[in-house]
């Protein structure tokens, strides 16, 4: 199971947590975000993927951001349309789905052919970071078998959970884990400890 950690912002918090070696790093270009990404990324190891992530933004300073930062992949929070989503051709696209208790399946089918990814995330006020997770019982009904990212709250309580859902049937095409606000200091500064620690039971239990 892959693992990306979101929400970098300091450059040498970056070059630590890149050290674990994770398989992608997030980058917030969405300016009401406390982790909202302004500087340069440092030279990282190619096996990561950098990954931008946007809030309704214009498609052209989507593409403008892909090529400045070289972005591998871009990750749409807001109310992306399949259009939208199909004129990003110079990254892979992540389009994310909040769930809480339920969630209707139907919606992800017009972005089955433009996308590369779904990401599923708990729903709450803010589009991302909101420190909880959702109901994952709910991915049992996942009607597609395209991959996705499990996203919203996880932490390192969240282990046992994890070794559950990976035994269940829900988790047949879960591609990666997705962390972010349950191992920051403050925002956008990653706990570089507690990462390592989830990183080597992620690793244990693949």
């Amino acid at each position: 199971m892959k693992l990306k950690v979101c929400g970098m912002k300091y450059n040498d918090n970056i070059q630590a947590v890149a050290n674990l070696q994770p398989d992608y790093l997030g980058f917030i270009f969405y300016d009401k975000s406390a982790r909202h990404f302004d500087t340069t990324i440092p030279e990282l190891p190619k096996t990561i993927k950098k990954v931008g992530v946007f809030v309704d933004e214009k498609l052209e300073i989507v593409k403008d951001t892909i090529k400045k930062f070289d972005l591998q992949a871009v990750q749409l929070h807001g109310h992306e349309l399949p259009e939208y989503c199909a004129a990003i051709n110079t990254a892979q696209v992540i389009k994310v789905f909040s769930i809480k208790d339920e969630f209707n399946f139907d919606v992800l089918q017009p972005f089955e052919d433009v996308c590369n990814y779904f990401l599923f995330d708990t729903k709450g006020k803010l589009p991302g970071g909101n420190g909880y997770t959702f109901n994952w019982n709910v991915l049992e009904q996942y009607p597609s078998t395209k991959p996705y990212f499990l996203s919203g709250g996880i932490g390192l309580h969240e282990i046992e959970k994890i070794n559950s859902f990976k035994e269940s049937l829900a988790s047949k095409y879960c591609y990666a884990i997705d962390v972010n606000s349950k191992f920051e200091i403050e925002p956008g500064l990653k706990n570089i400890e507690e990462l390592e620690k989830f990183i080597t039971h992620l690793s244990f239990c693949t």
